[in-house]
């Protein structure tokens, strides 16, 4: 493991403590009121905004600037929570440049968006940091519900029934709840433990009980849960890790660039987590780029990002893209590993040049090799086993539009369902319309599907 102290060229300590903290200090800073209010000043007040057609949680974006010009933040938030319960976590980060920001006005014609997401964050912030809960339950409804996972969809899904009025039970196989927000997202994104302080603010709204240590097919039965109870959902991400079959793959100094980044979420002195002097990351996505960027700032002289297709192919955004190379990452594109050198600890990482073809991907012939004393794979992550009877489509659990899946009672969200984006925005959505559909399928009785709870929001 990457903080073996037997592995050469790893070690803690490559940066002082005071060096760390302005490395990982916040990357977006907040707005004060001033600035707010300029920026908002910068909004056209669409009526048929694009930025609300690119938002996944279809928030109305013109109305929250408008209610932050008129001075009033909190009003703000409550048009961000009405349809995004995790909008402060969001607003930090989402890929607004390639959603909102980019499908604004100002942005096609001047180059230079409404600045969506730290407005957002402006408004949320300033809710959040009130004592009470901007939401009350409705009367109880006898119901009880089963939320697996603890992540954006699995919160959001809880935060929207127990509003209803249900009983919410959430299991989480993690120590902490947050999923993603907790565990997978860089530090200086969201800095001073602000995910958990969003759980704890989430929780507020009552009839919601958090089981941490508890994962499927690890002491925690499906079937079981259908039985105890009136409907589940299962927000249980991507927790497998897809395996990389080349040579050296074993060798001390390769880790997994997700575990890495939890590590380092968790780490409560950033000076004693240990990183390599020269290391390569392979992969094009998000995680790639994370770990990356954080690998530089932790000390890493040299970090090279190697991808296998072009860059215009990569997963992450062209602006995560430009913050990496910003901070001294190197991008290497059109190229594959091959294998891992070393003896009993890395060495070099060996890579061959790809190209396209209509079939896929083939190799060239031509190989490099690159100075490593630390390989993260992120290569992707795959469904954990245990989904039992669920229909699996492209190694996600199958859904419909209404996140239901094949099994009567089930509903799933986020990273292991079929449907969009892997991105905490798109989960909360996927989490909040499985809630609604919940709600109307097990209200019975007790009123229209469509009724509205007290101080609560519209079903739809």
């Amino acid at each position: 493991m990457a903080n073996s102290p037997f592995t050469p060229g790893i070690a803690a300590g490559r940066l002082s403590s005071e060096v760390l903290d302005r490395n990982f200090a916040d990357l977006h800073p907040p707005l004060d009121r001033h600035e707010a209010l300029v920026a908002a000043d910068r909004c056209y007040f669409c009526h048929d905004a694009p930025c609300v057609t690119a938002c996944p949680t279809t928030i109305d974006i013109p109305l929250f600037i408008r209610q932050i010009a008129t001075g009033t933040p909190e009003a703000a938030a409550r048009t961000i929570f009405d349809q995004n319960i995790l909008g402060g976590m969001c607003a930090r980060v989402c890929p607004t440049e390639t959603l909102c920001e980019e499908a604004c006005v100002r942005e096609v014609a001047e180059s230079r968006p409404v600045e969506i997401g730290r407005l957002q964050r402006f408004a949320t912030d300033t809710m959040m940091g009130r004592d009470s809960h901007p939401y009350e339950r409705a009367e109880k409804t006898g119901k009880r519900v089963a939320v697996v996972g603890a992540g954006p969809a699995g919160l959001a899904c809880a935060h929207r029934l127990a509003m209803y009025g249900h009983e919410v039970v959430v299991f989480d196989a993690s120590p902490r709840p947050g999923g993603l927000n907790e565990y997978g997202v860089a530090s200086y994104k969201t800095v001073d433990g602000f995910a958990q302080a969003e759980v704890e603010w989430l929780l507020g709204i009552g009839g919601i009980k958090v089981e941490q240590g508890a994962r499927i097919s690890d002491g925690l039965d499906l079937d079981a849960l259908i039985k105890d109870h009136d409907a589940v959902f299962l927000g249980i991400g991507l927790a497998g890790v897809n395996a990389l079959q080349i040579e050296g793959v074993d060798l001390q100094g390769v880790d997994d660039a997700v575990e890495f980044i939890a590590d380092l979420r968790q780490a409560g002195d950033l000076s004693n987590l240990a990183i390599g002097r020269n290391v390569v990351v392979v992969g094009g996505g998000m995680t790639a780029i994370d770990v990356a960027v954080q690998s530089r700032l932790l000390g890493a002289e040299t970090v090279t990002i190697v991808y296998r297709r072009g860059r215009d192919r990569m997963s992450a955004s062209r602006y995560e893209q430009d913050l990496a190379t910003s901070k001294g990452v190197r991008i290497v594109t059109n190229a594959r590993p091959v294998r891992v050198v070393g003896d009993g600890a890395v060495q070099e990482a060996e890579f061959e040049y790809t190209r396209d073809v209509p079939n896929g991907l083939d190799g060239i012939g031509e190989t490099f090799r690159l100075a490593a004393d630390q390989v993260f794979m992120a290569i992707g992550q795959k469904l954990e086993d245990g989904s039992g009877a669920l229909r699996i489509e492209g190694g996600k659990i199958k859904v419909d539009e209404s996140g239901r899946t094949s099994l009567n009672g089930v509903w799933a969200g986020g990273d292991c369902a079929t449907g969009g984006d892997d991105l905490t925005v798109t989960a909360v959505a996927e989490g909040r319309d499985a809630a609604e559909d919940i709600h109307k399928a097990i209200h019975g009785g007790l009123g229209t599907a469509n009724e509205t709870p007290r101080h609560g929001i519209e079903s739809g």
